[in-house]
């Protein structure tokens, strides 16, 4: 029995401290690189600040995917470079930095995530 507590104590100190999953990080990405709205909606939170240029509001899901559907129809992407993440201490929030070139011009972008229901949700994207 003491064993099994053990045991018990180990596996929750190590599920605690073990970061964000990154499966995710790599859809999220590709869906910023290619400029797809719709995939990159599937990550977002029931409510998402989004920042695009000198704007910042917080939309509902499906109204900040329409608002990034509308920037990547202006904007159209052509490439996407990650080039810094990281994670909070207590290793429930994530964000990636990176940047995007468009026929436009260029953007850096910020993508902050936290863990909500137990999966990584956006809750904040800039375009700036």
């Amino acid at each position: 029995m003491k064993k099994l507590l053990i045991f018990s104590a180990l596996l929750s100190f190590t599920m605690a401290m073990r970061p964000i999953q990154n499966g995710n990080l790599s859809a999220i990405t590709a869906a910023i690189s290619t400029g797809n709205a719709d995939a990159l909606g599937k990550y977002f939170d029931a409510n998402v600040e989004v920042a695009l240029k000198d704007t910042e509001r917080t939309y509902s899901k499906s109204e900040a995917i329409k608002v990034i559907k509308d920037f990547f129809a202006k904007n159209k992407p052509s490439n996407f470079k990650q080039v810094h993440q990281g994670a909070s201490k207590g290793q429930d929030s994530q964000y990636v930095i990176g940047n995007l070139t468009a026929n436009t011009g260029s953007y850096r972008v910020y993508v902050f995530m936290k863990v909500s229901g137990g999966k990584n949700v956006i809750q904040e994207i800039r375009f700036d």
